[in-house]
């Protein structure tokens, strides 16, 4: 198992930037993927974006070209910097470490609002 803790949200005006930071209580170098997904009120959990331990990522139609999903192993961190932030990014995120079939862990979320 994994603990994760997000932080970086806010509330931000359209078409602004924000960094989020999910750190990790152990090691990421060898857990399968990490990831962040989102969820606004009323709606699903959604992923937006993906990081393997490869290296290779995947995002959610909705963020390709705006988010990116980058990692730093030897902090046990991994970021997510969002930028042209639309009022459809309000949501809270959530880290995920997926390395079943042994263990996924969620972070607490943090809340990001993107309002004018």
């Amino acid at each position: 198992q994994v603990q994760l803790v997000e932080s970086g949200g806010g509330l931000v005006q359209p078409g602004g930037s924000l960094r989020l930071s999910c750190a990790a209580s152990r090691s990421i170098f060898s857990i399968n993927a990490m990831g962040w997904y989102r969820q606004a009120p009323g709606k699903q959990r959604e992923l937006v974006a993906r990081i393997t331990s490869a290296g290779s990522t995947n995002y959610g139609g909705s963020v390709r070209g705006r988010f990116t999903i980058s990692r730093a192993i030897a902090k046990n961190t991994v970021y997510l910097q969002m930028n042209s932030l639309k009022p459809e990014d309000t949501a809270v995120y959530y880290c995920n470490a997926d390395n079943l079939p042994s263990f996924s862990s969620w972070g607490q979320g943090t809340q990001v609002t993107v309002s004018s």
